[in-house]
């Protein structure tokens, strides 16, 4: 199963809607294939437009999603009217309220210590027989060779189906990049602050402002001190995707 995707910068975004990710997902596992999943907003296209590795591990992705409505709204620009936000916590929630029928396995990685144990309590109390079969917060640094099999080996031992990467853009880019096909799990999927958003340790913003584009001012308020370098390139992504729409710049995706 392929999906059309749309060089916003040189970043190929996939032109999907919500429904169309979960049966990326239904397809994948059932046919045992391997993928990562990049949710991907507009900060996240800038990291790639300025680290071109980074930007071969978003365009070799299986899906790379529109997570903001930036995103989202360029997309339908450039055509594809179907398109919708498919955003970290709420294709966590779809694909884990999916999965009790399907009998999914989930692990979950990422979070600050105590997070990911956290999360797997509040899923199993709020989806009714879903199967989270690990949860495991990697310290700040970087894991040594004999660490990293470790974990590797605990997940492929739990027979996860989906492992939930939750250790923020691009560390979790790259993690997946390079850790895809060294488990079992059909699909890894990159969520971001989903572990702390889901677990209440940070707020989200609400909906009327998520869906008028405006997530990112919410957050900034909510975090200025860590989240500022983030938000602060987003005057120069909307002069330079502007710049893309009218065709005065051209990103071909490979480059």
């Amino acid at each position: 199963m392929s999906h059309s995707r749309v060089s916003i910068l040189g970043v190929g975004i996939s032109a999907i809607n919500m429904g169309q990710a979960l049966a990326a997902f239904e397809d994948w596992i059932g046919r045992k294939e391997q993928h990562y999943v990049c949710v991907t907003p507009a900060h996240s296209v800038m990291d790639g437009y300025r680290d071109a590795g980074l930007r071969s591990i978003f365009n070799h992705s299986g899906l790379t999603t529109p997570d903001g409505m930036a995103i989202v709204w360029l997309l339908q620009l450039h055509g594809f009217r179907h398109v919708g936000r498919v955003y970290g916590p709420d294709l966590m929630h779809e694909v884990c309220r999916l999965s009790v029928d399907k009998g999914w396995r989930h692990y979950l990685y990422g979070g600050e210590p105590g997070v990911a144990e956290c999360l797997k309590s509040l899923l199993e109390t709020r989806y009714d027989g879903i199967r989270v079969v690990g949860a495991y917060s990697p310290p700040f640094r970087a894991l040594s060779e004999e660490e990293d099999r470790e974990v590797v080996a605990s997940i492929d031992a739990a027979q996860a189906d989906i492992i939930w990467v939750g250790i923020g853009s691009p560390k979790q880019e790259r993690w997946m990049y390079e850790h895809m096909g060294k488990t079992g799990a059909s699909v890894l999927v990159g969520v971001g602050a989903a572990f702390d958003f889901l677990t209440a340790r940070k707020p989200q913003a609400p909906r009327w402002m998520q869906r008028a584009g405006l997530e990112w001012l919410f957050r900034l308020w909510s975090e200025p001190g860590r989240l500022w370098p983030r938000y602060s390139q987003y005057p120069l992504f909307v002069l330079l995707a502007i710049a893309q729409l009218v065709g005065l710049r051209r990103y071909p995706l490979g480059e």
